[in-house]
């Protein structure tokens, strides 16, 4: 068996004790198939030095989470990856850049479809006043730029007090209906091949589909109706060199489809709803190696 590094969340954050040990077993028993170990190592142990990591033949950070509440720590440590020339995938150089979501102006720059953004470099009422003016809606979603699993996002209505908003740069964008009637959809992609198709939706009364918010899951047999086709652009837009990405999208007011994130960290790929559970993503993986 070849062994393989996953990155996981530092020790020391019990936040997520409960859950990447679960996470890391299900990532082990994909890997396995094609004759691979899974070794976990905290990300936040190679920081500063990449020493550590250069025994293996390919780093996965599936499990770094927490990274978007340590925020300069993390670009520390995807430069001293980069620098050290650690076999990683994605690279250290993506994981940088897909971090802050920022990334999503470059791609609409491309022709990528998103939501009507607004960028701010802090949250201000007056921001949020312009915002809904410029949307012409009820409500919007106010969302850190660099956050994980809904982190600090907010959905307020016109003249709806600020109390947690996020603090420094944020974006602005009006809120999806559509997400509590049809949820988000998800496409995996492995080794630039699509995977398979996930549908996650909010319980009533929330717009939040991570399972942590009570969201629920559902495998789709194919991508609905010009689902892939954005999937695709996004890629092509994005034109780095992939292992794995998950593109996350949802309808805008007029039925076309609009990418909410371009997750190449370490997004959950929902192996439970994948072929084989998940001998595709293992598979991609030892075309790697």
């Amino acid at each position: 068996m070849t062994e393989i590094a996953i990155l996981t969340p530092d020790p020391s954050d019990s936040s997520y004790a409960g859950q990447w040990p679960g996470v890391l077993e299900r990532l082990g028993e994909a890997l396995a198939t094609a004759g691979l170990t899974a070794v976990p190592t905290p990300w936040t142990d190679h920081i500063g030095d990449a020493s550590g990591l250069m025994r293996f033949p390919l780093v996965l950070p599936l499990i770094a989470w927490g990274y978007h509440r340590d925020h300069d720590r993390w670009m520390q440590a995807c430069a001293t990856w980069q620098a050290a020339g650690v076999r990683m995938l994605n690279p250290p150089s993506v994981l940088g850049w897909n971090s802050d979501k920022s990334y999503l102006g470059r791609l609409a720059e491309q022709g990528v479809a998103i939501p009507d953004t607004v960028w701010v470099d802090e949250v201000t009422q007056a921001d949020v006043d312009a915002a809904f003016d410029r949307f012409g809606v009820e409500q919007i979603v106010v969302k850190p730029r660099v956050s994980g699993g809904a982190w600090k996002t907010l959905r307020l209505a016109r003249g709806e007090g600020m109390a947690g908003a996020p603090e420094g740069p944020a974006m602005i964008q009006p809120y999806l209906p559509t997400i509590e009637t049809e949820g988000e959809t998800s496409l995996l992609f492995f080794g630039g091949q699509l995977s398979h198709v996930v549908q996650k939706r909010p319980v009533p009364g929330e717009f939040r589909v991570q399972v942590q918010y009570g969201g629920g899951y559902v495998a789709l047999a194919e991508p609905p109706a010009g689902a892939l086709a954005l999937a695709e652009r996004t890629l092509a837009a994005i034109g780095e060199d992939l292992l794995y990405a998950r593109i996350d999208m949802a309808r805008g007011t007029d039925g076309g489809w609009l990418l909410m994130e371009a997750e190449l960290i370490e997004p959950d790929f929902y192996l439970a709803s994948a072929p084989e559970g998940g001998a595709r993503f293992a598979a991609a993986v030892r075309a790697r190696l």
